[in-house]
């Protein structure tokens, strides 16, 4: 069975940011993910993965100015010098945090942008990124994101995705493939998985019922037939969960007691 680790962005919003961490290893996670540490100290955020014995597997670089509705910069021409001083930052946590994989987000499309100005701009950050990434012992990852929940966001599918890790050509690059996000964009999800897990280029798995974003055993999804797909394909890495519960974290944590 997967590994799964709370995302303490969207679970445990009963509590204080920092008290999050002691209540996911109190219902048996093992490791945590969120969106931003930013507005915290490293240093107290380690204290308190160390403190409930978790492993910190994921977290976003800075996205821009995410209050005004940024949702990424690596694909915007002319912010490259702002990319790469927050990427920098987020490499310090993450030494901090020893946290191998840092998210980095696209950014949303201009008006009247030319794609091709934007996929070049992202490739070049990227491959930057993956080098400095690289050098010190972590991955990046990049995420398809569905229209619906972030339009216009610059990558949406996994094909895509796939298609710019081959375009970089870099070591340290990998996909986070998002079942939740695939799902309303594409579908097909056991063909997905059995297509892309073998290439080596899936680094992060993310997981949410669709199509409200609750619990993973709440909508159109079998998500325990997905997890056999996972054991199957030798999928070794961490699983997300991504969601926002319907009526407190605890009480939805139900599948994963269910999944023994």
């Amino acid at each position: 069975m997967p590994r799964f680790a709370a995302n303490l962005s969207m679970m445990y919003n009963e509590h204080d940011f920092l008290d999050r961490f002691a209540a996911a290893a109190q219902d048996g996670f093992q490791g945590v993910e969120f969106l931003f540490p930013y507005a915290f100290a490293a240093d107290e955020i380690a204290a308190r993965l160390q403190g409930a014995g978790l492993s910190q597997v994921l977290f976003n670089a800075p996205p821009g100015d995410f209050e005004a509705g940024e949702r990424g910069i690596a694909a915007l021409p002319g912010r490259e010098a702002e990319f790469r001083s927050g990427f920098a930052r987020a490499l310090a946590y993450a030494e901090t945090l020893q946290c191998p994989r840092l998210h980095v987000m696209a950014g949303l499309v201009p008006a009247d942008a030319d794609r091709a100005r934007l996929h070049d701009t992202y490739c070049a950050n990227l491959s930057w990124a993956a080098g400095e990434a690289r050098a010190a012992g972590r991955t990046v990852l990049i995420e398809p994101i569905n229209r619906r929940d972030m339009p216009g966001y610059f990558l949406q599918r996994q094909d895509q995705a796939h298609a710019v890790i081959e375009a970089v050509g870099a070591q340290g690059l990998a996909v986070q493939m998002d079942l939740y996000h695939c799902q309303i964009v594409e579908g097909d999800l056991e063909t997905k998985l059995r297509r892309y897990l073998p290439t080596g280029r899936v680094g992060h798995i993310q997981i949410a019922g669709v199509p409200a974003r609750h619990e993973p055993d709440t909508g159109e999804l079998n998500y325990p037939h997905l997890f056999k797909v996972l054991d199957a394909l030798d999928y070794a890495g961490w699983v997300g969960c991504e969601y926002r519960p319907a009526a407190g974290t605890r009480a939805g944590l139900g599948w994963l007691r269910a999944l023994g």
